[in-house]
């Protein structure tokens, strides 16, 4: 059994890095704003290089692992993301960053679904992988939350370019200890490689993304603007032809037949949305609207890592013990009532204001991981759990990237941040709203009943 958690922990180290750099970079971006002298959409291409590039190639990692071997292709992308860290820390301008991001984001695309995926080998019984999957929730919570806080103290005690020099001593722990104790596993049956849904993938999420961060600045209705969504059109039509007829394809379109499992990746979207999205604005606003120094902005948002520290186990146990419902209906009800005096916030909104703010965004997003893992985890096939992994990961870096995207978009060129901000802190709610009635509706024993009669078409029974 130590072994076992000692696994557990090896898996979470690289998740923790993976978590803490989707985050820690927000923090920064005032900072980088002046230093590599970025424009708005130079900052959201900081963020969503390294979420996109995720989001397109976690799938690819999770099925490369069940095909080559899990624990190989982890200390592959342990090597790979360890180098990129240490290339961003040492990047001359603002598009060496974004390409070195891109970097990272290859060898995390290898990290996550991977490391998922071995820990549902490894623990086996039900309930104590529900409990693993809730420790699991716990380190992506904690490590996004506590990304602004510990930017803010290397920020401000050293430089920017600290922010990627923590990454390296995790690294290089992490592949040590994977070597010695991590067992090697494969998939008895390994799926195909599928190059061309691959490339759609990419094509969709890259075109979408640009034309959304680009689009204020280079106007909605220009042939640039409108061909990147036509394509991405394009790309989307691709796969919903293309995938269906291919025996192993790269999405499986058969697991969205599962509303619980279609639920959890549209609510992970919205979350981690939500989270992109808040985590943007909120950075921008304490630095460059209310004056506050790097560190104390960080500072401000330790309430909001407080409550995902805290509520993540929590919610790993309901999930064990209660099912799904419950933890994402609580998630839905903090993220609104978290983010809705953000919609009248002003320039001298008082500080409790804000802390009460982060505190309910908090308990909700602490709620959300781990009914959204442990539902598209169980949604599939054990041989498959490469892929059950990367699709539940895929949701939170697609959500994240068109958190900055969209969020970034609406206050885009703007000169009073704090009336600009007011329709995007909408947005979050929406979403928020979003997430309570997915929750309400994909978790009753009509869509529990439908992953159950997928069972006799296919080889998809649910793991139980």
């Amino acid at each position: 059994m130590s072994r076992r958690y000692l696994v557990l922990a090896i898996c979470c180290t690289s998740l923790f890095i993976v978590g803490l750099d989707n985050t820690i970079v927000n923090i920064a971006l005032p900072s980088l704003r002046v230093d590599l002298h970025a424009s708005t959409s130079g900052l959201q291409w900081i963020i969503d290089a390294y979420t996109l590039v995720l989001a397109s190639l976690l799938v690819l990692g999770g099925s490369t692992g069940d095909r080559l071997g899990r624990r190989r292709v982890f200390q592959t992308g342990l090597t790979l993301f360890t180098i990129g860290s240490l290339l961003c820390s040492v990047a001359p301008s603002l598009g060496w960053l974004i390409a070195f991001r891109a970097l990272q984001a290859v060898g995390g695309s290898m990290l996550n679904p991977v490391a998922l995926s071995i820990i549902t080998n490894v623990f086996r019984e039900p309930r104590e992988r529900a409990r693993a999957i809730g420790v699991w929730g716990a380190v992506i919570g904690f490590s996004q939350a506590l990304g602004p806080l510990l930017g803010g103290v290397l920020v401000e005690s050293l430089t920017w370019r600290a922010i990627f020099w923590i990454n390296v001593p995790f690294g290089i722990a992490a592949f040590v200890m994977a070597m010695r104790f991590v067992p090697e596993s494969k998939a008895p049956h390994p799926r195909r490689l599928d190059p061309v849904g691959q490339v759609m993938v990419l094509v969709l999420l890259a075109t979408v993304t640009y034309g959304i961060i680009e689009g204020p600045s280079r106007g909605w209705g220009s042939a640039e603007i409108v061909a990147c969504f036509v394509v991405g059109a394009a790309a989307l039509a691709g796969l919903l032809t293309y995938e269906p007829r291919r025996r192993e394809p790269l999405l499986d379109l058969r697991f969205f037949r599962s509303v619980p499992f279609s639920g959890a990746t549209v609510i992970a979207v919205c979350a981690f949305a939500s989270l992109a999205g808040f985590l943007f604005l909120n950075t921008i606003y304490l630095q460059e609207v209310r004056g506050l120094s790097t560190l104390h902005a960080g500072l401000y948002q330790l309430p909001m890592a407080a409550m995902i520290l805290i509520g993540a186990p929590l919610s790993g146990r309901i999930v064990a013990a209660r099912g799904a419902r419950l933890p994402l209906l609580v998630a839905g009800v903090a993220f609104v009532a978290g983010i809705l005096p953000f919609t009248q916030i002003t320039a001298t909104t008082p500080a409790w204001h804000l802390w009460i703010s982060y505190v309910l965004f908090g308990i909700g997003f602490s709620m959300v991981n781990a009914p959204i893992t442990n539902t598209a985890v169980s949604g599939m096939p054990r041989e498959q759990a490469g892929v059950a992994a990367a699709i539940a990961s895929t949701s939170r870096q697609v959500g994240g990237s068109l958190g900055v995207a969209v969020i970034g978009a609406v206050v885009s060129g703007s000169t009073d941040l704090v009336h600009a901000s007011h329709p995007a802190w909408w947005i979050i709610v929406f979403l928020g709203v979003a997430i309570f009635l997915l929750g309400l509706l994909t978790t009753g024993r009509w869509a529990r009943g439908t992953t159950e009669r997928m069972a006799p078409d296919s080889t998809l029974a649910p793991v139980h």
